[in-house]
């Protein structure tokens, strides 16, 4: 009797382990990423017009040939004020974030560049992490071609999912861009998976879960940001909102703990009322001049040698 009730729970355990692997090979780019929120389209249901914000149409080619596309919204048409290159959430498109960003342009004086990822918006093609991370380098590469912005006061800005991207991103260019300003984003997708699948977590996690991890090995878009962290030469500001119910705010407090240890030029603000998407909203004054007064006292680092640059397509 023992020796088949021990074989029911171990042949229980190998269903699960293989039913997991399955959904994680089969599924995991439509769960980590959702251009299309149910009972939405994929289309923008308003553009920057509709707000009447003066903005330019813009059209790239990430580096494997995807058509991807843009919005960059200028405060005025002479505006030498920061370029904040802004990285949206996993879910919906750039449109969805019109109204924070029409707030962003007037609080912090700035132009605000927004991209639609491989998938999305009126973007072609379908996302991946190293899909997206080109993207991301390509709307890089656009901005340090203009000629009508201040190239030298680059900020990219990520919330959730944008914040991976934004981290990479700012790894990678440490010449290029001045500061980076992560809110309520994950440590990784692969300690993100035991928080939304907690009958995983022994089975995938990150560097500081337990367990064998076996199904790690299976997820194609890790998104490690707390090792990317670690490597950001470039001021850092976390906004952490502690009401995050799909993040846990320990994700923030972790990434700002490994960034803090490398970079002395970090900031850590939460914000008691925050939720994973209103945290500028219940944030109120605060949260915009928390932003401002950063970009203020690190206005020093953007002083970026740009004629010392050379762009390779």
């Amino acid at each position: 009797m023992m020796e088949g009730y021990w074989s029911l729970i171990l042949y229980g355990i190998g269903g699960i382990l293989a039913t997991s692997v399955g959904l994680l090979v089969a599924f995991q780019e439509k769960l980590i990423y959702v251009p299309v929120v149910p009972g939405l389209t994929k289309s923008y249901p308003i553009t920057p017009a509709r707000l009447r914000l003066l903005y330019e149409d813009v059209w790239l080619r990430s580096s494997d040939g995807v058509k991807l596309h843009a919005w960059f919204i200028k405060l005025a048409p002479d505006s030498r004020g920061p370029t904040i290159v802004f990285f949206q959430e996993n879910a919906g498109n750039i449109a969805h974030r019109l109204e924070m960003v029409r707030i962003m342009l007037q609080r912090l004086q700035c132009n605000v560049f927004m991209l639609s990822y491989r998938g999305y918006g009126a973007s072609d093609g379908f996302p991946s992490q190293e899909g997206i991370i080109n993207d991301s380098q390509a709307a890089l590469d656009h901005l340090i071609q203009r000629t009508d912005i201040d190239k030298s006061r680059l900020v990219v800005f990520g919330r959730s999912l944008g914040g991976a991207v934004g981290a990479v991103l700012c790894k990678n260019n440490p010449d290029k861009i001045g500061a980076l300003i992560l809110e309520n984003t994950f440590t990784s997708i692969l300690d993100m998976a035991g928080v939304l699948l907690p009958f995983l977590r022994y089975f995938i996690g990150g560097s500081s879960s337990k367990g064998p991890k076996v199904l790690n090995r299976f997820v194609r878009s890790p998104w490690s940001t707390i090792d990317v962290v670690g490597q950001i030469k470039q001021p850092i500001l976390f906004l952490s909102g502690l009401r995050d119910e799909m993040v846990p705010p320990t994700h923030m407090q972790m990434l700002y703990a490994k960034a803090a240890a490398h970079n002395r030029s970090c900031q850590f603000v939460d914000f008691p009322n925050g939720m994973h998407m209103d945290t500028w909203i219940s944030g109120g004054d605060h949260y915009w001049r928390t932003i401002q007064s950063f970009l203020e006292e690190n206005r020093g680092v953007f002083n970026l040698d740009f004629n010392a640059l050379i762009i390779i397509y």
